[in-house]
């Protein structure tokens, strides 16, 4: 639709990577909802030296090296060599570990909006859901305070370097006690405590998925990580990369192993290397493509997207405005009509689809919900 749009004499081209090789990079953000009387410096604590660390398994793996930082053949991560500081609120410029944004378009009394701009964009479905499962977990722990272990990073800006340059993950960072510790074997003491976390408490079957793949993976990157050629997307490029560079005689440095690393993230599904390499059996996957498509019409059940998203859908031609936080309705009133969800936990369709069933406008809805 978009290069309908420009013409048949222009074309836009979409890549889902972090950098374009000369000396630009641009963000993949997460955001985590945490409770506000979580004091920042606890979540600061306990995150850091996961965030450093996790690229391991959630790097987008890159050619070369960039920003003035040590040369390399290739790397881990494609944002690492960006990060400047450790705590701050840019994302463009001097950019922080750890991000201090805090807009929770909720009731800010209750929430925080935790902002994470340290991550790579993957391609791999293994690794998105790893990188984001794991991350969820890490600051489950957090907010409980159960994080009791001494993992402070003696400088986290220059060990998420170092561990992105060696490919062999066996390099070890200084902690602030004076112990070295390799990426592994941070990533081990975070696993070792959500096990431990887990065990007196019921876990719901994803938790025990992802703990699963989380020791799976750590297991297999201290053995050989490049027997994690269908899961990993910094292992399933380099596989790639080292293949051509063995066929065509080449290196590194060559400008089509420049371009092949751009070419992996190309989000044209016939064109896109990653996506070559999905069609024909050798990347794993987390999901389906009817259920990606489900997704695209059908929100989440158990937040209050299930009510923004069906109110767009029922009453289309009557919603005057919407955000993460409220939806209003013109109804032909003189005035227009709001509905606060500053609660993501409210408008879930247990609470709601009931009242969706019964109000076919959306003059209805507001009148039954008033009641």
């Amino acid at each position: 639709a978009d290069n309908q749009a420009v013409g048949p004499e222009q074309q836009i081209y979409l890549y889902k990577n972090n950098t374009d090789g000369k000396g630009n990079s641009y963000g993949y953000h997460e955001n985590y909802l945490m409770a506000r009387s979580v004091p920042f410096e606890r979540i600061v604590d306990g995150l850091t030296p996961f965030l450093v660390s996790r690229q391991i398994f959630c790097g987008a793996g890159k050619v070369g090296a960039e920003n003035q930082t040590d040369p390399c053949a290739y790397q881990l991560s494609q944002r690492a060599d960006f990060f400047e500081t450790w705590i701050g609120l840019d994302t463009m410029a001097k950019r922080p570990l750890i991000n201090t944004r805090d807009e929770p378009h909720a009731d800010e009394e209750k929430y925080r909006r935790l902002h994470v701009i340290v991550g790579d964009s993957n391609m791999s479905e293994f690794a998105t859901y790893l990188k984001v499962g794991t991350t969820a977990i890490v600051l489950s722990m957090v907010e409980d305070g159960f994080i009791k272990r001494d993992l402070a990073l003696e400088d986290p800006v220059r060990a998420i370097k170092e561990i992105s340059h060696d490919v062999a993950c066996k390099r070890r960072v200084k902690l602030k006690r004076g112990k070295e510790f390799s990426a592994i074997e941070i990533q081990r003491e975070y696993l070792d405590l959500a096990l431990e976390y887990y065990q007196g408490q019921e876990r719901s079957p994803q938790v025990a998925d992802l703990l699963e793949k989380w020791q799976y993976v750590l297991d297999k990157l201290a053995e050989e990580p490049m027997t994690l050629h269908r899961e990993l997307d910094w292992v399933i490029k380099r596989e790639l990369i080292n293949a051509y560079i063995s066929r065509k005689g080449c290196s590194f440095d060559d400008q089509r192993v420049f371009m092949m690393d751009l070419q992996y993230h190309d989000l044209r599904r016939d064109k896109g290397l990653f996506f070559t390499l999905e069609r024909q059996g050798y990347v794993e996957r987390i999901i389906t493509d009817e259920e990606i498509l489900l997704a695209v019409k059908t929100p989440p059940a158990d937040t209050r997207a299930y009510f923004r998203g069906m109110c767009l859908q029922k009453y289309p031609k009557e919603v005057y405005g919407v955000s993460w936080s409220s939806i209003i309705f013109d109804t032909g009133d003189l005035a227009v009509k709001r509905i606060p969800m500053t609660d993501p936990y409210r408008g879930t369709q247990k609470l709601v689809a009931e009242v969706l069933e019964r109000s076919e406008t959306a003059a209805e809805l507001l009148e039954n919900i008033a009641v």
